[in-house]
């Protein structure tokens, strides 16, 4: 599998910009709020820790298998970014497969940005030779399960690390099987 590289992403009110240093400054802002790590863990970066993530996320994999692929949400209409969508694609034995992730910054949730952006994400990877879309998504998080059922995701027996995994097979998987 040759290396996947982010393209811009529009839906009906986003835009899915590929990530870059310059957003480093305003996404600090975004994620600003400790309430957004209460299921992911950790602190909000200041605006340099953010940029110096930014640019090893920008270089991509170590692994040349792996794809790195970030975008910045932004809200076309007020022209501000409002969160992040993330898929790592790697391969797999049943074809390529994306682990996908989301977060919106909390003066922007419950107002379907998360649910557009993950939407948005996955159509596109099912355009891309993808076979398998997957998140890991705490039990208690309803919000996050909401988005990945929105997005055509369901849940599945499987846990990784105290989350359950949910999954989406593309319309393409029949095409890339092994």
């Amino acid at each position: 599998m040759s290396p996947l590289a982010a393209q811009a992403i529009s839906t009906s009110r986003l835009d899915l910009l590929p990530l870059d240093l310059e957003h480093a400054e305003e996404m600090a802002a975004v994620l600003s709020d400790p309430a957004l790590h209460t299921f992911i863990g950790g602190t909000p970066d200041t605006p340099q820790a953010l940029r110096s993530r930014y640019q090893r996320l920008i270089a991509g994999s170590p692994d040349p298998t792996v794809s790195w692929l970030n975008w910045v949400i932004q809200l076309r209409d007020e022209s501000c970014l409002t969160g992040t969508v993330q898929a790592t694609v790697s391969p797999s034995g049943h074809g390529p497969i994306a682990e996908i992730a989301w977060v919106v910054g909390t003066p922007w949730q419950g107002k379907g940005i998360a649910t557009e952006a993950a939407w948005g994400l996955v159509a596109w990877l099912g355009r891309q030779p993808v076979t398998t879309v997957i998140a890991h998504i705490h039990p208690e998080h309803r919000a996050s399960a909401a988005v990945a059922t929105a997005a055509g995701l369901t849940p599945t027996d499987e846990w990784h690390e105290g989350e359950i995994r949910w999954e989406h097979q593309t319309r393409t998987s029949a095409t890339h099987t092994s």
